[in-house]
């Protein structure tokens, strides 16, 4: 697949290289310009690229930004992709530690539907669960006893097929955590958020969750607690 990447932290530096590794052609970007990713692109063979080229002509594009910067993207970034375009959005609203208040996930709207609106474009929520050095070091075969199993949620079917698949092919057992307002099920203080489960691990840990927003994942004071290393 032609793919672009919105964010080179830890999550899309990890997918910059599992991808290119796999053999899809990776174009990566971020908000301080293509020169500043000269390391990563000659490192993996990505293209290193600027936010306004990263989405066009790609197959999917992946969205790894700390959830405060959305608002910084281009209003009509995706105006120029392909319709079929499959957008992925890994991202985790960490208010206290870094985000600040966004009042509609605070008041219940899963976090992807917020980036949905930031987008202007559908999205199919993925990776947003797994610690990057694990979706780095830890894909397996399949049929391998114990597979971690990542869970994948949006509304199309089609699209969310195409994630499905690519979490096989980077080596996890793909679960299908149906549409995009059940996807605040994998989101952080979630049973599944962090942890490395098979897919019974998954569906148990997806049917445990709760609506109600656990206080540390809430707009309160800051703490001291680490950023965990997941968007």
């Amino acid at each position: 697949m032609n793919v672009g990447i919105i964010g080179a932290g830890h999550i899309g530096g990890t997918l910059t290289r599992r991808l290119t590794g796999l053999g899809h052609k990776v174009a990566v970007a971020n908000s301080r310009g293509p020169e500043t990713l000269k390391d990563l692109a000659k490192e993996t063979g990505a293209q290193a690229v600027s936010v306004d080229e990263v989405v066009a002509n790609r197959d999917l594009a992946v969205v790894t930004l700390p959830m405060k910067n959305l608002q910084k993207l281009p209003r009509d970034l995706f105006q120029n992709a392909s319709d079929n375009v499959v957008v992925v959005d890994t991202c985790n609203y960490y208010p206290q530690q870094r985000d600040g208040r966004i009042d509609a996930i605070e008041m219940g709207m899963p976090e992807s539907r917020w980036v949905e609106q930031q987008l202007s474009h559908p999205v199919i929520k993925a990776f947003n669960n797994i610690y990057a050095q694990h979706l780095m070091d830890f894909g397996r075969p399949p049929g391998t006893p114990q597979r971690i199993a990542l869970p994948v949620a949006g509304d199309s079917e089609t699209a969310k097929g195409v994630v499905l698949r690519l979490v096989d092919e980077l080596g996890f057992d793909p679960v299908d955590a149906g549409g995009l307002d059940d996807s605040w099920k994998q989101q952080p203080g979630t049973p599944i958020y962090g942890t490395d489960f098979d897919v019974k691990g998954v569906l148990r840990a997806l049917a445990q969750a709760t609506k109600e927003r656990k206080p540390e994942w809430r707009a309160q004071p800051a703490t001291s607690k680490e950023l965990p290393k997941s968007a």
